[in-house]
């Protein structure tokens, strides 16, 4: 049975102890899910149920509360936000749903609004109800603007769990045992400050960047590149010559450049998008989870005008591909950003973030690095710092001593606790949720 690839899955000593200290109506809900829901690894066995979400804090059956550093990033503006909960109340009472071939003034009006955001403005936009959907989309949309099949993308990202995003994506849990996946996918190595395969990523001279190159001059046909802006599972960051020089090797080489905000977009980095932190226009845009305020799944591919070749042919024939509901929220979304300050509010929350976990990392040998832009932080843990040998165990310790105090997230790659708190987060709530993990990374290091 897998163990520790994320700390939150299937079975080992601190989850039984977890668990045996559950709440009985908590525990009576795992175990009917377990019976009524297929078990896969990363989402099942759960951990809790909980009864209620509100701002930052999510509440299990028995009333206590936690500070939710996860939200699987739908939670930007915080569960229940009333700005968002209003628009969608409102959109509720005027139009719940709008059929294929017809459109919609909410739809319209958020198209407008995100094609706007874009730089230069000059692009045009297809919702989906899933984030993964949305990369299906922009594939198909880059083999037909190119006339090719060929994508290259990176071992170890994520860009969904469909057969063809697993296909692209470089994850082995979601690609192990699947079969035959599709073709034309091609994978080269990651960024990784930490462990880059060529040195310390930004000062290598980018040599990844020119393997790729290598890679698309001997295929000769590749028609896109298919990126995480910024890797939010275990939160790695590309340095800031990274995406100019991505850029110029896909232009040079006829490939158009797919950017992968689905986690990162509107507002988590400290900008609107992860692209404005590298002053580069991807030729398409995926964008999703926050997108829907938390409250209606929604997403969107936002792509340069010019590739608009696809009216003989359907790319993205979904039932709810203009829904109302979703398009209120988003509007809600990008207007609550706006109005209230959240790029800024991010931008002072990342220099205490970032102070608290430097700190915590300087004084504790167990931390082999420390991530962060923005509200998105990821912290490594080691047996020895010199080593780098991975230590999930004690990532895995560290989450339930967190668990036990109130503060909850997940561990990502076995060994890195990976922290997403709400974009609305006070600085009181951000410095409680830091001591709570310099206690638990205390105790975890004995």
């Amino acid at each position: 049975m897998l163990r520790n690839i994320e700390g939150d899955i299937n079975e080992s000593e601190n989850r039984r102890e977890w668990r045996n200290g559950m709440d009985g109506r908590a525990a009576a809900l795992l175990e009917a899910d377990e019976r009524l829901f297929f078990r896969q690894s990363l989402s099942s066995p759960c951990i809790n149920a909980i009864k209620s979400a509100q701002g930052i804090y999510i509440e299990d059956m028995s009333g206590k509360r936690y500070m939710d550093f996860h939200g699987n990033n739908v939670h930007q503006l915080g569960y229940g936000n009333p700005y968002v909960r209003d628009a969608l109340l409102k959109q509720l009472s005027e139009l719940a749903f709008s059929p294929r071939r017809y459109t919609n003034r909410a739809a319209v009006e958020l198209a407008e609004r995100l094609c706007r955001l874009m730089p230069g403005g000059n692009y045009k936009t297809l919702f989906t109800p899933s984030g993964a959907s949305s990369v299906s989309v922009a594939l198909k949309l880059a083999r037909a603007y190119t006339g090719r099949y060929k994508v290259i993308s990176l071992w170890n990202s994520f860009h969904g769990a469909n057969l063809d995003t697993i296909s692209v994506g470089g994850e082995g849990v979601f690609r192990c045992g699947a079969g035959p996946l599709m073709p034309g996918c091609e994978h080269i190595m990651p960024y990784n400050s930490y462990r880059c395969m060529f040195g310390d990523c930004g000062t290598c001279g980018l040599k990844c960047l020119d393997y790729m190159d290598y890679v698309m001059k001997c295929e000769g046909d590749v028609g896109a590149v298919l990126m995480e802006t910024v890797r939010s599972t275990d939160v790695h960051i590309p340095p800031a010559g990274y995406y100019p020089k991505l850029k110029r090797i896909c232009e040079e080489n006829g490939a158009a450049l797919i950017l992968d905000e689905i986690p990162t977009a509107l507002g988590r980095t400290g900008k609107m998008f992860a692209f404005d932190n590298y002053d580069v226009a991807p030729d398409i845009l995926i964008i999703g989870k926050g997108l829907g305020g938390g409250m209606i799944p929604m997403s969107a591919v936002l792509a340069k005008a010019e590739m608009d070749v696809c009216g003989d042919t359907s790319i993205g024939h979904y039932t709810h591909e203009k829904n109302p509901l979703g398009s209120a929220c988003a509007m809600a979304v990008i207007d609550y950003i706006s109005m209230n300050g959240v790029l800024e509010h991010v931008n002072a929350m990342e220099a205490i973030l970032r102070k608290a976990l430097s700190a915590i990392k300087e004084n504790c040998e167990i931390i082999g690095d420390v991530r962060s832009i923005g509200l998105l932080a990821g912290v490594e843990f080691v047996k020895s710092r010199s080593t780098k040998e991975k230590a999930p165990d004690l990532a895995e310790k560290v989450m339930y001593g967190c668990l036990r105090n109130g503060l909850s997230f997940k561990v990502s790659g076995g060994n890195i606790i990976t922290l997403t708190p709400p974009l609305v987060i006070t600085q009181g709530e951000l410095e409680t949720a830091m001591d709570i993990l310099r206690e638990a990374i205390s105790e975890a290091a004995g």
